[in-house]
């Protein structure tokens, strides 16, 4: 009868490091390498991505601002806000799956034809377009404000 006691918390010990072991799994998000995000940056810069970004979240800054009745400081504080960086991991996170070869192909697709720079992949990415629409939102609620 001992041992079954023994063998019962033994199991239930058991149990208990292994469902604290799942939980604690890492949850950063996947990143490319340090020469992939080379190649993502030229993708940016070749898409005109960046500038797509900036004039997306100065949209939504006028829109709030003629909404609330935002005085020009308030809206000028916003606008200085905007940090391109602060959205740049949301777009190495989508490129992070490819490799080197696939993003060099990527890249020469968007230098070659200017048809990728206005109807490109970023811009079609459901789950980027989501991550940008958030980004704007918490620009125009200030939490991107230097305090």
């Amino acid at each position: 009868m001992k041992n079954l006691k023994n063998y019962s918390f033994l199991s239930v010990l058991l149990c208990l490091f292994i469902s604290s072991k799942s939980f604690s799994q890492n949850n950063q998000p996947l990143m490319p390498t340090q020469q992939n995000k080379i190649i993502i940056d030229k993708i940016i810069e070749a898409a005109h991505y960046k500038n797509y970004v900036i004039d997306f979240c100065l949209v939504k800054i006028n829109e709030a601002s003629a909404k609330e009745g935002w005085n020009d400081q308030k809206a000028m504080e916003i606008t200085e806000s905007i940090n391109y960086k602060n959205f740049r991991d949301a777009i190495y996170n989508i490129f992070a799956r490819h490799n080197e070869v696939e993003l060099e192909t990527i890249l020469k697709a968007y230098e070659k034809d200017t048809a990728y720079q206005s109807q490109n992949f970023m811009t079609a990415s459901k789950v980027l377009s989501n991550n940008l629409n958030i980004f704007a939102n918490d620009i125009v609620k200030g939490k991107y404000l230097l305090k």
